[in-house]
C-alpha cells in the first residue's frame, strides 16, 4: 500500500484483518525497530560470551515489545490508521501501553549497563554517559508521578480534543512524531511503576499500584466520552473514504470501546508483574535475613565453644 496519502484521503478497500496485516513498512519505524533488536542482541551475546547469564524471559519480552511496534507501524494497520479512528486507536493503545510494558520487562538499561565497557579513568564513554543521564535532574522530573500521570492524561484529552491531532495527522513527519510521543509517554509512565531497570524514582510496591490506578480511570472516561458522543469529534476522521464502507460515528464509537477496554488490559498485566516482583523481593529479603541469622548463630556457637574450651584449659 502506498504511504503517499499521509495527510490526504486514501482510497483503501474495506478493512479486513488480512489487509491490516499486509506488509507496508514505515521506513523510520522499520529502521528504529531493527536497530533496537540488533543492539539488544549485541548486549545479550556480549554477556553470554563473558560467561554471564541473562534471563531468557527478558529477551523474549523485549523482542515482543519491539515486534508489537513493527506490527502497528510496518503493516497495513498503519495505512488504515490514517483514515479509520478505530484502527488508529488500536495503534495508539498498543504503542503507548502494551509495547512499553514489554520493553521495560526486557530491562534494556540494565543490559546496557552490564554490556557496555567502562571507560578509562577520567574518561566518559557510553556507559558513563548513560549513568549520568539516569541520575540527572531531568530524569528525576520526567519519571516523577506529578509529571507522568498528567502527561499520560494530557496525551489523550489534550491531543484528540484539540486541533493538535489534526495538525500532526496532516503530514507523515507529524504522524511519526505522534507515535514516538505515545511510546515515550508509555515508557516514562510505566518505568517507575513496574520497570526492572534502575531509575531515579522507585517508590514502594503499594505506592506503585496507586500510581498505576491513578491514571487508568481517566483513560476509561476518555473511551466512554468517545462512545457516548452523538457526533464525530475528530476532524481527521469525520469523512472516511467511501471505499471503506464505514460510518464516521460508529467507527468513533468503536475507537472509544477500544480505548476503554485497553485501560483494563495493561492494568492487569502490570499488576501481575508487580505482584511477582514484590514476591521475589520479599523472598530475597527473607534469604538475606536467614543468612545474617545463620552468621550470627555461628558466631555465638564459636564463642560458646571457645568458652567451654577455656574452662577445660589446665590452670583455669
Amino acid at each position: 500500500m502506498d504511504h503517499s496519502g499521509h495527510g490526504m484521503t486514501m482510497d483503501l478497500p474495506p478493512f479486513t484483518l488480512g489487509r491490516g496485516l499486509e506488509w507496508s513498512a514505515d521506513p523510520f519505524f522499520l529502521v528504529a525497530c531493527l536497530a533496537g533488536l540488533a543492539l539488544y542482541g549485541w548486549g545479550v551475546v556480549r554477556l553470554v560470551r563473558r560467561g554471564d547469564k541473562w534471563p531468557v524471559g527478558r529477551t523474549v519480552a523485549y523482542a515482543l515489545g519491539v515486534l508489537s511496534i513493527m506490527l502497528m507501524m510496518c503493516t497495513g494497520l498503519n495505512d488504515y490508521g490514517m483514515v479509520m479512528f478505530s484502527v488508529h486507536m488500536v495503534q495508539h493503545m498498543v504503542i503507548s501501553m502494551v509495547s512499553p510494558i514489554l520493553i521495560l520487562l526486557g530491562a534494556p538499561i540494565t543490559l546496557a549497563l552490564r554490556a557496555l565497557p567502562t571507560a578509562g579513568r577520567g574518561r566518559k564513554g557510553p556507559r558513563e554517559l548513560l549513568l549520568m543521564f539516569l541520575h540527572s535532574r531531568y530524569m528525576q522530573i520526567i519519571t516523577h508521578p506529578a509529571f507522568t500521570i498528567p502527561l499520560f492524561i494530557a496525551s489523550l484529552y489534550g491531543l484528540y480534543f484539540t486541533p493538535i491531532f489534526d495538525t500532526l495527522m496532516g503530514s507523515k513527519a507529524g504522524h511519526i512524531a505522534m507515535m514516538v510521543h505515545f511510546l515515550a509517554v508509555g515508557l516514562v509512565f510505566f518505568w517507575p511503576i513496574m520497570g526492572v531497570d534502575p531509575g531515579p524514582h522507585r517508590p514502594g510496591y503499594l505506592m506503585r499500584m496507586l500510581e498505576l490506578f491513578a491514571g487508568m480511570p481517566f483513560h476509561a472516561f476518555f473511551g466512554i466520552a468517545l462512545m457516548m458522543a452523538s457526533e464525530p469529534m475528530v476532524e481527521t476522521f469525520k469523512n472516511p473514504p467511501a471505499s471503506l464502507g464505514i460510518e464516521a460515528l460508529s467507527d468513533q464509537n468503536a475507537a472509544g470501546g477500544i480505548a476503554w477496554a485497553f485501560s483494563e488490559i495493561p492494568s492487569v498485566l502490570v499488576l501481575v508483574a508487580l505482584l511477582f516482583q514484590w514476591y521475589a523481593s520479599d523472598q530475597r529479603q527473607a534469604r538475606r535475613t536467614d543468612r545474617a541469622a545463620d552468621r550470627d548463630g555461628d558466631k555465638e556457637l564459636e564463642a560458646y565453644n571457645a568458652y567451654l574450651a577455656s574452662l577445660n584449659t589446665p590452670g583455669r
